[in-house]
């Protein structure tokens, strides 16, 4: 692939593929073919990175494999539900989120549950439905295709900053080819079940997952759209 410093002439699809980007929680059954998947990973990799290291490494999981995986990460969801003191069998690698939660990002969050939850009818009483919400996210929410990220242990945190930008890149080259996706942490409770199942060494850290797919045009989850504030909130021009 060559590089081309002058502009991209049509700047409107670049911000359109951006903007239009968002987490899709329900997939139509239409495969992806495996080019397709390529090409979107081939593009992402044009990430920068720290003195170029590259610091991703991506499994690709469909047909049986993708449904293996699920079926093994939602039994012990179910497990641990029924019986919580499982969870200390499933710990995240790294801290996603912070220990402990300060506004205005505790306030970000409660509007972002209460709005998903709110659309879906599902309240805070109903833990049958939340349960079987969030296991949505061990289905991949019916994608076809679910990728895992894992990234070296010796790298630093600044790699993360690194990978961060190929994630993006494949949510955004995603969108090229009318594909969408989701970004997915809750994966990383269950590391010890997905790090021998996609066949990943234990010195590589789960960093997330992501599922990939032809988003669900008639799910009414789908019509959730998160809110971002304006820029003169988290800009200061000097």
């Amino acid at each position: 692939m060559t590089t081309n410093p002058q502009a991209v002439i049509d700047a409107a699809s670049v911000d359109a593929a951006i903007t239009s980007r968002m987490s899709a929680r329900a997939f139509l059954p239409k495969p992806v073919p495996r080019e397709t998947i390529e090409h979107i990973l081939q593009v992402a990799s044009r990430a920068p990175s720290g003195t170029n290291t590259q610091p991703w490494r991506v499994y690709v999981l469909q047909g049986a494999s993708r449904d293996e995986l699920v079926a093994k990460v939602c039994a012990a969801h179910d497990a641990v539900r029924a019986d919580p003191a499982l969870k200390a069998q499933y710990q995240e690698e790294y801290d996603y989120y912070p220990q402990q939660w300060v506004s205005p990002y505790i306030d970000r969050r409660r509007e972002n549950g209460w709005g998903l939850y709110g659309l879906l009818g599902i309240g805070k009483a109903d833990k049958d439905r939340m349960h079987e919400q969030h296991q949505r996210n061990f289905r991949f929410f019916d994608a076809p295709v679910g990728l895992m990220f894992t990234i070296d242990r010796v790298m630093g945190r600044g790699s993360l900053v690194d990978y961060g930008m190929f994630l993006q890149n494949i949510m955004v080259a995603a969108r090229g080819h009318g594909l969408h996706t989701c970004p997915q942490a809750a994966w990383n409770d269950y590391v010890s079940i997905i790090r021998p199942h996609i066949g990943a060494s234990d010195q590589e850290m789960l960093v997330c997952g992501m599922s990939l797919g032809y988003a669900d045009p008639d799910a009414l989850v789908n019509t959730f759209h998160t809110p971002r504030v304006p820029v003169e909130s988290f800009t200061t021009w000097l």
